[in-house]
């Protein structure tokens, strides 16, 4: 059974009341049990963090014996230097996943430091982004 890991970082853990009208209404919690419902043949695991730290010694955990890991850093994606080399120092393939278009957003948002370390990037389809890079591996 294939092992994949859903990290996501800063204010994911707030998906259901943060601004529904980018994020959706639905928590994370109620859409990971969907997934797993979905994906039956899959070895689903979901992590989230505030924390940079945490979300690094995630991947360090998961990056050498998963068979995928899809990452939403959320801020952490324009900023953390350091998310960006864990990613590149681990040998399981990352897919970057964003719920909202960072790309029609703030300029600021618009540049990942982590996605040139990742086999590829999905954004904008809501939480659907999951379910596609679920499709990946």
């Amino acid at each position: 059974m294939k092992k994949i890991a859903i990290i996501n970082g800063p204010n994911l853990n707030l998906l259901g009341t943060r601004e529904p009208k980018i994020y959706g209404n639905q928590t994370f919690e109620s859409y990971f049990e969907k997934l797993e419902t979905k994906f039956p043949n899959l070895d689903l695991t979901y992590f989230q963090s505030n924390v940079e730290g945490e979300i690094i010694n995630k991947l360090h955990e998961v990056g050498f014996d998963f068979d995928g890991i899809i990452l939403n850093a959320a801020g952490y994606t324009h900023t953390s230097v350091s998310i960006a080399d864990a990613v590149k120092s681990i040998t399981t393939p990352v897919v970057e996943v964003h719920i909202s278009n960072i790309y029609a957003r703030e300029e600021f948002r618009q540049k990942s430091l982590i996605a040139p370390n990742c086999k590829g990037v999905i954004a904008g389809f809501g939480l659907l982004g999951y379910d596609l890079a679920v499709e990946v591996f």
